[in-house]
């Protein structure tokens, strides 16, 4: 159970392991703000927010749903065995 007279503390800003740059181009000095949704540089002072979410995926050779989204139909398969040959 949360008390809500108690003072949030404030969030801070995490450190994304692995981030490069993209105008210094030094590792692992970006940051990320929870609340506000934007990335920054500790080391040059680079900063964006995020970019929002695109309407359309790119077509990949993975991503062809339309193709998967048609049922063939099932067919019955009749198995024939090779008769002997005559003498």
């Amino acid at each position: 159970m949360t008390n809500d007279a108690t003072p949030q503390a404030p969030r801070r800003p995490r450190f994304i392991a692995g981030a490069v740059c993209p105008s210094c181009k030094a590792v692992d000095r970006i940051v990320v703000d929870l609340e506000t949704d934007e990335r920054s540089c500790v080391d040059c002072g680079f900063s964006e927010k995020r970019p929002q979410a695109s309407a359309q995926e790119p077509a990949t050779r993975v991503t062809r749903g339309s193709a998967r989204l048609v049922e063939t139909t099932a067919e019955p398969v009749r198995l024939m065995t090779p008769e002997p040959p005559k003498d």
